[in-house]
């Protein structure tokens, strides 16, 4: 695994600061600002954003977690926030890594049915090769890869790490 590595502890540490600085930029004037954060990994990653935009910044933020079926998207998807809990905000959808764009494509399609003032996507890995005409706003690093690689991510307390399979 060590020469698969894509991002380590470090470096993902980095990129999630860049993100968080990204975000602010995006949303001067703001007063709160939703971080929707795709259930397991994305949510985690979301949770890693919201501590720096806290840490740096006076904007309230508000997390909420987005739990999509990844293998049949077009089920029910459910937040842990009430639509009119986002309603009318600057939302950032957070997702680790950007394959097929399945998955963000639906969730996309999900917070759209309420009106946002301003939405945009996050990722710590883009994949550079995808199903759907979807990008991220914010990515820590975007790939080319072959479409029968597998990139992981593991957010470990202070051993997270990034890596093809």
């Amino acid at each position: 695994m060590e020469n698969n590595i894509i991002l380590t502890n470090k470096e993902i540490n980095h990129k999630i600061r860049r993100i968080a600085y990204q975000i602010l930029e995006t949303n001067t004037g703001e007063s709160e600002i939703v971080i929707a954060g795709i259930a397991k990994n994305g949510f985690l990653f979301a949770k890693k954003i919201e501590k720096i935009i806290n840490s740096i910044s006076e904007i309230d933020t508000k997390l909420c977690e987005v739990k999509i079926d990844k293998k049949n998207p077009l089920k029910t998807i459910e937040t842990s926030l009430n639509k009119d809990e986002y309603a009318n905000s600057s939302l950032i959808l957070v997702d680790d890594v950007l394959n097929s764009g399945t998955t963000l494509m639906y969730a996309v399609k999900h917070f759209l049915e309420v009106p946002l003032k301003q939405f945009k996507t996050a990722v710590l890995v883009n994949r550079n090769h995808k199903k759907y005409p979807i990008k991220a706003d914010f990515k820590g690093v975007s790939l080319s890869t072959t479409l029968h690689d597998n990139i992981t991510v593991e957010f470990k307390g202070n051993n997270s790490i990034a890596y093809l399979d």
